[in-house]
């Protein structure tokens, strides 16, 4: 019997920090988009993979092999 002299203030303790992280999640947006990231995952990505400084060299490199206008 004492022990619920220490559960039910401390089940309510954790009721309300629940409580507050729940509120602060949705005041802080955390709910706003939730399938989003979940159809991001399967768009493709526009920009480019390879690196701009090989990107440039092979530009250069097509530019000088084509003939001039």
């Amino acid at each position: 019997m004492e022990i619920l002299y220490i559960l039910i203030p401390l089940g309510l303790l954790v009721l309300g920090v629940a409580i507050w992280g729940f509120l602060w999640a949705v005041k802080t947006g955390q709910f706003d988009d939730m399938e989003g990231p979940a159809h991001r995952i399967l768009m493709d990505d526009d920009d480019v993979r390879i690196p701009t400084r090989k990107l440039e060299n092979a530009t250069e490199k097509r530019e000088a092999e084509s003939p001039p206008n």
